[in-house]
C-alpha cells in the first residue's frame, strides 16, 4: 500500500489534504516555501459542502468558537440598497443540506488545520521551496527537487501550491498543456474592521453583496461578530504585482466607492489597513495527473471569488483524493479516478464564478437587464427562489456521503 506522500504547499488545501491523508493511515510530509506559517487577515465563507468535510475530519468543533453564522446571503443595488435577492442560510442550510454555513477568518481556519496536522503527526518542513519533480526510473516513485537541487523520493506528490504552482508548471510541461495564469482585469481590496468601530447594527448579520458598475463590495462578520470582513473588487486594465500582501492605499480605495450606499462608505471610513491583489485565473486544465503526481485546489482550478467556493473546492478535493487512495491500491488508477470525479464539478464552478463577475459589475446591456428583472421579481420572492436553485447543486454536494457510497459500490458510478 502507498505509504509515503509529499504535499507541496501549506495553505488551506495543502494542510487539509495532509490531514485527510494521515487520517487514512498514510505518512505525509508537507513542504512550504515560507519560513513561517502565516495567513493574510481576510475572511472565508464555508458553505455546507465544505462543512461536511470539516465535520468528518474533526475540525468543526475546534473551529466553532471562531466563526460567525450568517442568516442570509443578500445581493443589493450599490446605491439604493434595494434587494435583488435574499437566500436563507443559517437553520435553512442545516435542515436542507445537513450542515451550517460559516464565516471564518482565514488565519483561524489555518491555525486549526495546523494544530490538527501536528496532533496527527504530519511532518511539516518550512523554508523548503520545491522547484520541480522528477519521476523515478521505475515509474513507481517520484522525487521532489528542492531549490538547492536536493532530491527526496516519495510514492506520490500532490501539488497544492496555488495558482503559481511549480508542480503544476512541470506537470503541464510534461503533458503538453497550456498552464499560464492570466490577469482577469480585476483587482480586489481586502480588509477587516473592528465591529466596535462601526455604528451599531450597521452591518446586517448576512453575507452582504453590493453590486454596481465595474465594481462590487462584500461584507460579513467574523469571529463571533467582533470583526467585519470586506472584499472590494474593481476593474483595471493592467497589473504588475502578483502578491497577496501588497498593502493598499486606503484613500484610493475610499475614492473608488464614492457615491455607493452609506453602509459601504461607513465600513471604508473605519478601515485603517487594506491589502490589494490582482485576480488571476486560467482556463480549466484538461488533466491534473502525471503518473504518480497530481494537483489540488488553486494549482489545478483557481477560482475567482464570485461564488465563494475557492477554499471549499480545495477542501472537497482533499477529502476525495485521500478516500480514493485508501480504497484503490494502484496509485495511478486512484489519481485518474480522482481527476475524473473532480474535474467536471470544479470546471463548472470555476466558469460560473467567472460569469458572475459580469453580472456583479453590470458589464453589458444583457447583465443590466438581468439585474432589472431580478429587482422586479424580488418583491414576489421569485428572484430569491432562482438564486437558491442556482446554489443548491453547490451547497448540497456531499463528498463524504458520496465517497462512502463509492467505497461500497462495485460499479464506481457514483458521481463525486
Amino acid at each position: 500500500m502507498l505509504r509515503n506522500i509529499a504535499v507541496v504547499g501549506a495553505g488551506i488545501g495543502g494542510l487539509c489534504s495532509a490531514l485527510a491523508l494521515v487520517k487514512q493511515g498514510f505518512k505525509v510530509t508537507v513542504y512550504e516555501q515560507a519560513a513561517a506559517l502565516s495567513e493574510v487577515g481576510a475572511g472565508l465563507q464555508l458553505s455546507p459542502n465544505a462543512m461536511q468535510v470539516l465535520k468528518q475530519l474533526g475540525l468543526a468543533a475546534p473551529l466553532s468558537p471562531y466563526v460567525f453564522r450568517p442568516q442570509n446571503a443578500v445581493m443589493r443595488h450599490y446605491k439604493s440598497g434595494k434587494n435583488y435577492f435574499s437566500v436563507p442560510l443559517g437553520e435553512t442550510c442545516l435542515q436542507q443540506f445537513g450542515a451550517e454555513y460559516w464565516h471564518v477568518h482565514r488565519a483561524d481556519l489555518h491555525h486549526v488545520l495546523y494544530q490538527a496536522c501536528m496532533q496527527n503527526q504530519v511532518n511539516l518542513k518550512l523554508n523548503s521551496p520545491i522547484s520541480t519533480y522528477v519521476h523515478g526510473e521505475d515509474n513507481h516513485s517520484v522525487d521532489v527537487v528542492l531549490n538547492d537541487a536536493e532530491k527526496i523520493q516519495y510514492d506520490l506528490v500532490i501539488g497544492a501550491d496555488g495558482i503559481h504552482s511549480k508542480i503544476q508548471t512541470t506537470l503541464s510541461h510534461n503533458l503538453g498543456l497550456s498552464s499560464k495564469p492570466r490577469f482577469t482585469g480585476q483587482v480586489a481590496w481586502r480588509g477587516t474592521v473592528k465591529t466596535k468601530d462601526l455604528p451599531p447594527n450597521l452591518v446586517e448579520p448576512n453575507a452582504n453583496l453590493w453590486v454596481g458598475p465595474g465594481k462590487h463590495f462584500v461584507s460579513y462578520y467574523l469571529r463571533g461578530g467582533e470583526e467585519v470582513n470586506f472584499v472590494a473588487v474593481e476593474e483595471r486594465t493592467n497589473w504588475q504585482q502578483e502578491s497577496w500582501s501588497q498593502q493598499g492605499d486606503i484613500a484610493k480605495l475610499r475614492g473608488q466607492f464614492v457615491g455607493w450606499h452609506p453602509h459601504v462608505q461607513e465600513i471604508l471610513a473605519a478601515t485603517h489597513k487594506t491589502f490589494l491583489w490582482a485576480l488571476h485565473d486560467r482556463e480549466p486544465l484538461t488533466s491534473w495527473v502525471d503518473k504518480n503526481v497530481t494537483l489540488l485546489g488553486d494549482a489545478c482550478h483557481p477560482m475567482l471569488p464570485f461564488l465563494a467556493q475557492g477554499a471549499a473546492m480545495a477542501i472537497e478535493d482533499a477529502y476525495v483524493l485521500a478516500a480514493l487512495l485508501k480504497t484503490q491500491q494502484d496509485t495511478p488508477t486512484a489519481l485518474q479516478q480522482y481527476q475524473r470525479l473532480r474535474l467536471g464539478r470544479t470546471r463548472s464552478i470555476q466558469l460560473n464564478a467567472r460569469q458572475n463577475a459580469s453580472l456583479y459589475h453590470m458589464s453589458s446591456a444583457l447583465e443590466r437587464a438581468k439585474l432589472k428583472v431580478l429587482a422586479a421579481l424580488s418583491g414576489s420572492g421569485i428572484s430569491s427562489f432562482l438564486a437558491r436553485k442556482k446554489l443548491q447543486h453547490i451547497y448540497g454536494h456531499n463528498v463524504v456521503k458520496n465517497m462512502e457510497s463509492l467505497a461500497t459500490s462495485t460499479s464506481h458510478s457514483v458521481k463525486v
